[in-house]
């Protein structure tokens, strides 16, 4: 067992409405493939400002965060952005790491996909009580 590693694909969410909506070419839309820690201790989608540039995202906000060790820090949040894993996918807002600091994939987004982490196999995949899509939950 170790560490677990997914690939995903992070894309513009206002680029694709105005794709859309016929204002922005499918070719302009900004998207990037990256390989992802998933981290179900880390509550939402963390990515660097590296990524958060080549994306084009706008810093919304900013918020405070604890870190694994305890410290506290403020870090941007920016967004918003589309997930995609395999045929799954979720918006959300990201918290922004300075410059290469390695993306996590946290229990947010994976919720919202409805994906597990499967230690023993060193990834993640849909949850097996709902292959044919996610199942969220209002309880």
């Amino acid at each position: 067992m170790g560490l677990v590693y997914a690939d995903i694909e992070l894309i513009n969410l206002a680029d694709e409405t105005l794709c859309e909506e016929g204002y922005l070419p499918k070719e302009k839309v900004r998207s990037i493939p990256i390989n992802v820690m998933a981290d179900s201790g880390a509550i939402r989608l963390t990515i660097n400002e590296s990524i958060r540039s080549k994306l084009g995202l706008k810093i919304r906000s900013s918020m405070d965060v604890l870190l694994a060790d305890g410290s506290k820090i403020n870090l941007p949040v920016a967004g918003p952005v589309r997930i995609k894993f395999k045929e799954r996918d979720c918006i959300t807002d990201a918290y922004v790491l300075p410059n290469n600091e390695e993306p996590l994939l946290g229990a947010v987004p994976l919720e919202l996909m409805d994906l597990i982490i499967i230690p023993t196999a060193q990834k993640i995949d849909y949850n097996p009580l709902h292959p044919d899509g996610p199942l969220g939950s209002l309880k």
